[in-house]
């Protein structure tokens, strides 16, 4: 098998082309990461003060403008953090649930921008610091590669690469958050979770990614808080229905009680399949 130019570039790639909305650049060895005209620094949201304050204040125009509304000061962090942590999973779980490589993002690697009109999600700019793979894979013979024996080792891998990027950045939204500490945590399990999950569902493999993610976060795996916590209902019909129950609350229902996502921990069953019945509708 030819080796690409890089472990995550035929990944990234990928997760362009069923995700258009949301952008990545891998950067080189010698590239500057983006700071400025747009662009904040992950290392600047774990800082925390005035450059997180300035990419809040995104977050707390747009609730305005949407919601004709201002939200309380830890709604717009939740806002913001998972705006943010959502993408930024994605860089560490496409590559390993499409070929098997986990590249590691210090906090110092990865800037975010979400200004531009054409890119929905934001687009995100970032520099691998090595990475696992398995015995057998091609890019095994890269710079910074490091095999794992096999693949409960390249799923300790991933929780410790996100955990390692995520941590920080949770310090610097925490003192913005009414909770902290396993609340948080819960929010960046979720993230980890449904970033992927939906993800797989634009390629058609939802049923393969609710199974690595069993496996991935099969519970008591700290920082992260519980399972990846999916169940099964049924429809009117029979039909099975796919859910799952979040660890953290997004806050949404402080703008809009009654309109709750699928997966909140406010939603019952019944309002759940409707839900999910509307959305496959």
């Amino acid at each position: 098998m030819p080796v690409s130019r890089s472990a995550v570039a035929d990944s990234y790639a990928r997760l362009s082309e069923v995700l258009p909305g949301l952008g990545v650049t891998e950067l080189g060895a010698g590239d500057e990461v983006p700071d400025g005209g747009g662009w904040v620094a992950a290392a600047t949201l774990a800082q925390g003060g005035a450059g997180l304050e300035s990419f809040l204040a995104w977050d707390d125009a747009q609730v305005v403008r949407d919601y004709g509304q201002k939200a309380r000061p830890d709604v717009v962090a939740s806002f913001g953090l998972h705006r943010y942590a959502w993408p930024a999973c994605l860089l560490v779980t496409v590559p390993w649930f499409l070929h098997r490589r986990v590249p590691r993002y210090p906090v110092a690697n990865v800037a975010y921008d979400r200004t531009a009109a054409d890119l929905p999600l934001g687009r995100m700019a970032a520099r691998p610091e090595g990475f696992a793979c398995l015995p057998g894979d091609p890019a095994a013979a890269l710079p910074g590669a490091r095999v794992v024996a096999g693949e409960e080792e390249l799923r300790a891998e991933v929780r410790a690469a996100v955990a390692e990027h995520l941590e920080p950045v949770l310090a610097g939204f925490g003192p913005r958050m009414r909770r902290r500490g396993r609340a948080l945590w819960g929010m960046a399990t979720d993230e980890v979770v449904e970033g992927l999950w939906y993800v797989a569902h634009l390629l058609g493999e939802q049923e393969r990614a609710r199974h690595e993610l069993e496996l991935l976060l099969p519970g008591a795996t700290r920082p992260y808080v519980g399972t990846a916590a999916f169940r099964e209902l049924k429809g009117p019909d029979g039909r099975p229905l796919h859910t799952r129950d979040r660890a953290s609350c997004c806050m949404f229902y402080t703008l809009r009680p009654e309109d709750t996502c699928a997966t909140c921990p406010r939603t019952c069953d019944a309002d759940r399949i409707d839900k999910l019945l509307a959305t496959a509708g």
